[in-house]
């Protein structure tokens, strides 16, 4: 059953441009790593907002393409100093 409504959380970016959903959202939500997801990142005391569409790994993780961290450096500089708020919506 692939993902009909929007879901919300904060991460932090891990090595290689990843972010790893939480495991409560997988199973509430039931994704598969199959499922087109479109994804927004947030940054609100900077005013960064990005989307672009991208696929889960089955390990939950989901790599956030470089034009998009190019963007944030850009933006904010160091990415593993600040918390990034996730939205997962259905495509």
């Amino acid at each position: 059953m692939p993902l009909t409504e929007r879901a919300t959380f904060k991460v932090q970016m891990q090595n290689q441009n990843r972010f790893q959903v939480p495991k409560i959202i997988r199973w509430h939500f039931k994704l598969e790593a199959s499922q087109l997801l479109k994804i927004k990142l947030s940054i609100f005391n900077i005013g960064f907002h990005e989307s672009f569409l991208a696929k889960m790994h089955p390990d939950g993780r989901i790599t956030v393409p470089r034009l998009v961290i190019v963007e944030l450096k850009n933006s904010i500089g160091d990415l593993k100093s600040y918390f990034i708020e996730v939205t997962l919506e259905p495509t």
